[in-house]
C-alpha cells in the first residue's frame, strides 16, 4: 500500500472539502447583503442603491432619510441581530445536548420571556425598556430552572428537553391567562410582541442585541473546540480534557444571553433558533462547527421572512407569522427523523 498516496488522498479530499465549505459560506453572506439592499430600497416607495448609501453616509436625501434611515436601516439591523442571535444560540443548544429538538423555542426559554413580558405589558403597564429587562431576566431565570431541575449527575439531554417542554407549557398557560385579563389596548400590545415583529424597531431597541451580540457571540465561538468534544457525550469530553460542566454553564449563559436580548427587543420570533442549525447542517454537512453557518442562516431566515410578510401578500404579516408557518411542518419532520436516526442534525 501506497501510504504517501493515501496521505495525499486525504489531504486533497479535506482541502476539497474546506473550499466548499468556504464558496457556500460566500454564498450566504452574499445572500444576506442582498436582502438587505432589497429592504432597503424597496416599499412603498423605492429608492435608488445610490440613495440608501447616501444616507447611510449621513446625507440629508429628501424622503430616504426618514424613510430609509428612521423606519428601514433599523429595521434591517435589528433582523440582521436577531437572525444572528437565534441561529447561533439555538445551534449551540442542538449540538451540546445533541438534540434537534433542544432548542430555545422548545425548552421554555422562549416562553419564559414570553410570559414576563406579558405580564409586564398587561398586569404591570410598563414601558417597552422595562419590559425588554423582564424579558431578559426571564429568560435567564427559565434556563437556569430548566437546567437544575435536569441535573443529575450531569445534564442528560432527554432529561433537559423533556422538563424544558413542561415548564413551557406552564408558562403558556400563564400567557393564556394574563391575555384573557388584557384591555383591548394592552392586548394589542402583548399580541405584537408575542407574535415576534420588527415593526416599530427604533435604534433604542437594536443597541442593546448588538451590544450582547458583540459580546456574547465571540464567548461562544471560543468555546467552539468544547461543543465539539460536547457532541461525543459527556465522558468523551471528560476524558478529552474538557471540564464539562463549566464549559456547558458557560455556554448556556451566552446563548441564553443572545436570544433573552434579541426576544426582549423583536419578541420570540418562532422557530429560527429552531430552523437555522438543520438547515446549516444540510447546506454544508455535519463536518465542522456549525455555529457561523447557523447565524448566518438564521439571519437570512428572518431578513427573507420580514420582507415577505411585508410586501409577498395580499397584507402585512409579523415575521414572526412567516417563520411559523414555516417552522411548524419541520418540526413535525424532524420529530419524524429523530425516531428514526437518533437525534442527530
Amino acid at each position: 500500500m501506497d501510504h504517501g498516496a493515501t496521505i495525499a488522498g486525504i489531504t486533497r479530499s479535506r482541502t476539497r472539502r474546506l473550499r466548499e465549505r468556504r464558496l457556500l459560506l460566500a454564498v450566504l453572506v452574499l445572500l444576506i447583503i442582498a436582502s438587505c439592499a432589497v429592504s432597503l430600497m424597496v416599499g412603498q416607495t423605492t429608492y435608488s442603491a445610490a440613495e440608501v448609501w447616501q444616507v447611510m453616509q449621513g446625507q440629508d436625501v429628501p424622503g430616504a432619510s426618514f424613510t430609509v434611515g428612521r423606519l428601514r436601516l433599523p429595521r434591517t439591523v435589528m433582523a440582521l441581530v436577531a437572525g444572528l442571535s437565534f441561529g447561533m444560540a439555538g445551534v449551540t443548544f442542538q449540538t451540546m445536548l445533541r438534540n434537534p429538538l433542544a432548542s430555545p423555542d422548545i425548552i421554555g426559554i422562549s416562553s419564559g420571556a414570553s410570559a414576563a413580558a406579558a405580564f409586564a405589558i398587561v398586569m404591570l403597564s410598563l414601558s417597552a425598556t422595562m419590559v425588554s429587562i423582564f424579558a431578559i431576566v426571564a429568560g435567564l431565570v427559565v434556563a437556569f430552572l430548566v437546567y437544575a431541575l435536569s441535573y443529575k449527575g450531569g445534564a442528560a439531554g432527554i432529561r433537559l428537553i423533556l422538563i424544558g417542554i413542561g415548564i413551557s407549557a406552564m408558562l403558556e398557560s400563564m400567557i393564556n391567562y394574563v391575555l384573557s385579563r388584557a384591555g383591548q389596548w394592552d392586548l394589542q400590545e402583548a399580541m405584537r410582541w408575542l407574535t415576534g415583529s420588527l415593526n416599530g424597531t427604533t435604534w433604542t431597541q437594536v443597541v442593546p442585541a448588538v451590544l450582547a451580540l458583540a459580546v456574547f457571540a465571540p464567548l461562544l465561538l471560543a468555546q467552539g473546540k468544547n461543543l465539539a468534544s460536547l457532541q461525543l457525550g459527556d465522558d468523551t469530553a471528560a476524558a478529552l480534557g474538557v471540564r464539562v460542566d463549566r464549559a456547558r454553564l458557560t455556554m448556556i449563559i451566552a446563548a441564553v444571553a443572545l436570544i433573552a436580548f434579541s426576544t426582549a427587543a423583536v419578541g420570540p420570533i418562532a422557530f429560527v433558533a429552531f430552523l437555522s442549525g438543520p438547515i446549516a447542517a444540510r447546506i454544508l454537512g455535519p463536518r465542522g462547527s456549525l455555529q457561523i453557518p447557523a447565524a448566518l442562516v438564521g439571519a437570512l431566515l428572518v431578513l427573507l421572512a420580514d420582507f415577505s410578510g411585508q410586501y409577498l401578500f395580499g397584507t402585512r404579516f409579523p415575521v414572526g407569522v412567516v417563520t411559523g408557518v414555516l417552522g411548524a411542518p419541520f418540526l413535525l419532520y424532524l420529530i419524524i427523523r429523530s425516531n428514526r436516526t437518533g437525534g442527530a442534525l
